[in-house]
């Protein structure tokens, strides 16, 4: 019985196509996008337009689900000659290329027309937000660098939001946009060391393969101080209030604790790491960020 055959009756297409793109994970995203709109809305007129903000979700979950879909598919022949990755449901079969591909439309689909009920220029910018989503899994053949690629995709998120409340380009959401980016490429370096072996007998290009895992969890230090910076700058900026500042302290921690959890030569915990302290660190900063405005005057009705 081959691998695929086994892995059909398991769950139903439409739950191991979440599992496949991971879409807990959009937990990541979401709460930068959700400062950056709220921000917006506050600078604007003080008040939440919710059908903006239901928007501004249907499009950074449809844009993040294509954005998984298309690496996992680009991604299935080297995920299936790494031991860590031989379990992805494009490499056993409990998803098939079509149905990701599928998938992958109809997330496209959505994420356009989520941009064109927002307005004509979150339309018309729509497709240069796709374009580092696909450019991105391709990074890793020829590049030691990909995790710029995955920065500049990350930081449309927070640009994106604050497009959909104002229809006009802020160099504010820029600044936040690229503390974002430069957190997820920053950690992503430490992630990519679990495969440094693996990377270089296939070639895979990264960091952690070209330089060594050291340097990349050096690195990775360096690009969360740089994040910390970028949040400063945002706060100051946007003329945040003591609770905004509160959540930067609790992140700056934050960061802190995550750099002892992972060690040039002790990656055991860098799961917990990932899931955990990131998780935990983007929604702390959400929260402090949504009392703050609601506290300077942001009007929920």
């Amino acid at each position: 019985m081959s691998t695929a055959s086994m892995a059909a009756p398991g769950p139903g297409r439409t739950r191991a196509f979440l599992r496949l793109v991971m879409i807990e994970h959009s937990v990541f995203a979401l709460p930068f996008a959700y400062i950056a709109a709220l921000t917006a809305m506050y600078e604007r007129d003080r008040a939440v337009r919710w059908v903006t903000l239901l928007l501004v979700t249907v499009a950074m979950v449809a844009l993040r689900t294509f954005a998984m879909a298309a690496n996992r598919i680009i991604d299935r022949e080297i995920d299936a000659r790494n031991p860590r990755t031989a379990g992805r449901e494009l490499v056993t079969g409990a998803v098939s290329v079509r149905n990701a591909r599928t998938g992958a439309l109809i997330a496209a689909v959505v994420f356009l027309a989520a941009a064109a009920l927002l307005n004509p220029l979150c339309l018309a910018l729509a497709p240069v937000a796709v374009v580092p989503m696909v450019v991105y899994p391709y990074a890793k053949r020829f590049t030691n660098f990909p995790q710029a690629f995955l920065a500049l995709a990350q930081s449309m998120g927070p640009i994106g939001a604050w497009l959909a409340v104002t229809g006009a380009w802020s160099w504010d959401a820029v600044i936040l946009g690229g503390a974002v980016g430069v957190w997820i490429g920053g950690f992503d370096l430490v992630y990519a060391c679990q495969d440094v072996d693996t990377d270089r007998a296939i070639g895979v290009k990264s960091v952690p393969a070209r330089f060594g895992v050291p340097a990349a969890v050096w690195g990775a230090r360096a690009c969360h101080t740089i994040t910390t910076a970028l949040f400063v700058w945002f706060a100051l900026a946007t003329h945040g209030g003591p609770l905004l500042w509160l959540g930067l302290l609790i992140v700056a921690g934050a960061f802190g604790y995550e750099h002892t959890l992972v060690r040039p030569h002790d990656l055991s915990r860098l799961k917990r790491a990932f899931f955990q302290v990131n998780g935990f660190i983007g929604i702390a900063l959400f929260v402090c960020a949504l009392l703050d405005l609601l506290v300077r005057g942001l009007s929920l009705g």
